[in-house]
């Protein structure tokens, strides 16, 4: 089955991930259309794919010729393509960063679940060959997690990456993009649920981003094999480096993610680099893919839209990391910890 799909706004990776991943899988993927603020940026990927560049995401929703949105970028239009496509009853990949309050989420995600559509939201720290060896040494050796540390340092911004509907560049993933990716992979790590977040953040002063670090610690749900030790969880996320100091933001930088686990500790780097210390000593592991992480990503979607099956875990997932860092938003502005069950 040929996935006939329409791509709305060309986000940030679209060069290093979905345009590869696309030309890849050109026996299962097809696009027909492409819809960008930036008319010469829609017009230029539609000629590289033999494709038609369309001004409205409505218009390329509701395409006859169209099985299933990509939706790469959520700069300029938010939420709206997604309520589109669920009006078209068409698939939905999101691989963009949509900011909006807990009530927008709730409602857009009952909106999905009422129309039916197949939809994925874009995890990919959750498929790294890293991710999944780990999981499987909690499985096997390493016992269950009792303390996680989720770290990234990244450049700032640059202000003219984040240029409105009449600039060039897609720039980084947004923070909160950033915060929820993270949220949901050490969700998927513990194989548990936060019941309490608390966080502190530090005030941007570049414009481009309202805060530039935050600390988020999260407690889950204590293991029922230990009543009363609860697994924590500490993220922080910052993106204070000046732009262009890139040798800044790598010097001395911590692990992606350190576990600490009831018979050893784990040390993550992505997407393969997995070092492990348990009684016999240290075990160091390089892992790879066998195909790149955008091609896996498209994989999934499409197993998703031709399974007959609707899967919406997904679904659940996306919006329940979204409301753990909205949570997170309100303790930091109440500076106390904050239900987020």
């Amino acid at each position: 089955m040929k996935l006939r799909v329409g791509v709305v706004g060309l986000g940030p990776t679209w060069q290093s991930r979905h345009q590869p991943a696309l030309a890849a899988l050109s026996g299962r993927y097809e696009v027909r259309a492409v819809c960008d603020p930036v008319a010469h940026r829609a017009q230029q990927v539609a000629e590289e794919f033999h494709a038609r560049p369309i001004d409205g995401f409505r218009a390329l929703a509701f395409a006859e010729d169209i099985d299933a949105v990509l939706m790469l970028s959520g700069r300029w239009f938010g939420a709206l393509p997604i309520h589109a496509a669920c009006d078209a009853g068409k698939a939905v990949y999101c691989g963009a960063s949509v900011e909006m309050q807990a009530e927008e989420a709730s409602t857009l995600c009952d909106r999905v679940r009422r129309s039916g559509v197949a939809f994925m939201a874009e995890l990919p720290f959750r498929l790294a060959p890293a991710t999944i060896r780990l999981k499987e040494l909690i499985a096997t050796r390493l016992g269950e997690p009792r303390l996680m540390f989720c770290n990234e340092r990244h450049v700032a911004q640059p202000c003219a990456e984040h240029s409105g509907p009449g600039g060039i560049k897609s720039g980084p993933p947004s923070h909160t993009r950033r915060l929820i990716e993270m949220v949901d992979w050490c969700r998927y790590v513990a194989a548990s649920e936060p019941t309490s977040v608390q966080c502190a953040t530090h005030p941007s002063t570049s414009g481009t981003e309202e805060h530039d670090y935050s600390l988020v610690t999260l407690e889950f749900e204590p293991d029922a094999s230990a009543p009363g030790r609860p697994v924590l969880a500490q993220i922080a996320c910052g993106g204070y480096v000046p732009s262009g100091w890139t040798e800044a933001a790598a010097f001395r930088r911590a692990a992606d993610l350190q576990v600490v686990c009831e018979r050893g500790i784990a040390f993550l780097d992505l997407p393969g680099s997995l070092v492990w210390f348990d009684e016999a000593g240290q075990h160091i592991e390089s892992l790879q893919d066998e195909r790149p992480l955008g091609e896996q990503l498209l994989m999934q979607f499409h197993r998703s839209v031709s399974s007959l099956v609707l899967r919406p875990s997904s679904l659940e997932d996306a919006f329940r990391a979204m409301g753990i860092v909205l949570a997170a938003q309100r303790s930091a502005k109440s500076g106390q910890r904050t239900d987020c069950r």
